[in-house]
């Protein structure tokens, strides 16, 4: 109710400015189709506009390490709207050997001709939508309907030029790539600020020092901040505070009071769309490996500046005992979480902002081990077969079995070495899937249960099992499900399995080694 009743006063207020007098002329930049004498793409010609089917050819393919200009003017104006959409990276019909995601595609924007563009962020990260996933969202600046219509309505004036391109710079095609970029040809005012975007990344952000949205010099205002936040550690990474430094303070005068309270939630972040702040994807809680973004807008409240600002944010929150120095769980820790963000932000004369994005923006891999259902496992009453699904890079294996009597699945895989890890198994939630008890055995060993988990969801879901926190000894395990049964709301006894996983601790645990010597099999703990 209380998103209905501001959008609604904001619709309002924008409505009442139809009815004044407006200056300039409206613009278009399109991807329609426009073709040479030769049939070929011809962005300098005419809309093809005829009955051949070609004129509904409205697209381009961008190659890898390709640009693709949308728009190139040499004079006066305001964007008002940008609309973009491109095929997904999975593979299908139009791409067969899929396409490039929206983290790999690296949007720039230069106003004015500029040294370095005043906007430059992932496609993705630009619209709210991180880690290369498409989430649906539902903002007064940015939506994205049904996770595939990229829409922006910042307002954009540039004074001599405009210029935005996008990078590919996946080894991937960009397919089908449409666009729609409405603008106002008209005059701007000599001391009017420019709009600006910045990406930046760290994986992990830096020990002792606070993570930076924004850093920059000159007058303007603060809009904006998109973040994502890939959990290294369990438990709750976002009790860090933000920190706005305004014109050079040496402390800051704008101190908040947790992660989630300035992305204006409360007690935790979970998935949501209003006009002014969301978090488009939360996967799990306080998992090691978690993905949480969230944005901010700072519409009705600018953070204005004069001289400059600097927006930063703690990394602190609760953690297991086993990164805690004292061997203790409390709210107040130093996590070692992976961030990226783009802030946003109004600024006249050039940014001072010395962040860029690097080319390599993929999250690294914290898996030591993976092993594949697919290769190798075996079952009991029932069949299996391979099955690709959009969910995982590769395919799970589907186990069918008719009743819960005999019927299990087991993986096995290898430890190398002693070090610390957290065992989980990469599955599927769907209409049709049972109950299952996991369990482990060391070679040699006897199984120890790790937990019982409902498979069953009216969607058809990835969902990490995470089970252990141990320290195995280097030599051969198995992970085994049982099936022990099925929700009523289910229609069968199935399982997905795509991997089981055993993924890193954060260094320090090793350092430490409070559980070192713990027998996993008589004390199993998992840290959540």
């Amino acid at each position: 109710m209380i998103s209905a009743l501001v959008f609604l006063a904001v619709t309002q207020g924008q409505l009442s400015q139809l009815t004044q007098p407006m200056q300039g002329i409206s613009r278009r930049e399109s991807s329609t189709r426009r073709e040479g004498p030769d049939g070929k793409p011809n962005k300098a010609a005419p809309p093809k506009g005829d009955l051949e089917e070609r004129s509904n050819f409205d697209n381009y393919r961008v190659g890898p390490g390709e640009t693709h200009v949308l728009m190139d003017r040499k004079t006066s104006g305001v964007i008002t709207h940008i609309w973009i959409t491109f095929l997904a990276p999975e593979p299908q019909g139009w791409a067969p050997n899929g396409s490039a995601n929206h983290q790999e595609m690296l949007l720039r924007m230069t106003w004015d001709g500029a040294e370095k563009p005043q906007v430059e962020a992932p496609v993705g990260d630009f619209f709210a939508n991180c880690f290369g996933k498409r989430s649906a969202v539902i903002s007064i600046p940015v939506a994205v309907e049904d996770a595939d219509s990229y829409n922006c309505f910042w307002q954009m004036p540039f004074r001599k030029s405009a210029k935005i391109e996008i990078v590919n710079q996946s080894k991937k095609p960009i397919n089908l790539l449409y666009y729609n970029i409405d603008w106002i040809e008209m005059p701007i005012a000599r001391d009017a600020p420019l709009f600006h975007a910045q990406y930046r990344q760290e994986y992990p952000v830096q020990s002792g020092k606070d993570y930076v949205i924004l850093d920059t010099k000159g007058k303007g205002h603060f809009v904006g901040t998109v973040l994502a936040v890939r959990t290294r550690s369990p438990m709750w990474f976002g009790e860090g505070d933000e920190k706005i430094y305004i014109d050079g303070e040496s402390s800051p005068s704008i101190w908040g009071t947790g992660t989630e309270d300035y992305f204006l939630s409360a007690w935790g972040l979970l998935k949501t769309s209003t006009p002014y702040f969301g978090t488009p994807y939360f996967d799990q809680w306080g998992i090691v490996g978690g993905h949480t973004s969230a944005y901010r807008w700072h519409i009705q409240d600018p953070i204005v500046f004069q001289k400059g600002i600097k927006v930063t944010f703690e990394h602190f929150g609760w953690i297991s005992p086993d990164e805690n120095p004292k061997n203790q769980t409390n709210s107040w820790n130093e996590r070692e979480d992976d961030f990226s963000s783009v802030a946003f932000w109004y600024q006249q004369g050039p940014s001072t902002f010395e962040a860029r994005a690097p080319e390599n923006r993929a999250l690294p891999s914290i898996d030591r081990v993976v092993t594949y259902a697919k290769d190798g496992s075996t079952i009991g009453a029932g069949t299996k077969v391979e099955q690709k699904l959009g969910l995982y890079e590769t395919s799970q294996l589907l186990y069918k079995p008719t009743s819960a009597e005999g019927a299990w699945l087991e993986v096995p895989f290898k430890v190398a070495r002693k070090e610390p890890l957290r065992l989980l198994v990469n599955a599927t939630t769907s209409y049709d899937f049972g109950k299952y008890q996991v369990q482990l055995k060391e070679k040699g060993g006897e199984f120890v249960n790790l937990g019982t988990f409902d498979l069953y969801s009216a969607e058809v879901e990835s969902k990490e099992l995470h089970l252990l926190d141990f320290w195995p000894e280097p030599g051969d395990y198995v992970v085994r499900l049982n099936c022990v049964g099925k929700s009523a709301k289910s229609e069968g006894y199935f399982l997905g399995v795509e991997s089981v996983r055993l993924r890193e601790r954060r260094p320090r645990v090793e350092t430490w080694g409070f559980d070192k010597s713990k027998d996993w099999k008589k004390q199993p703990t998992l840290y959540q």
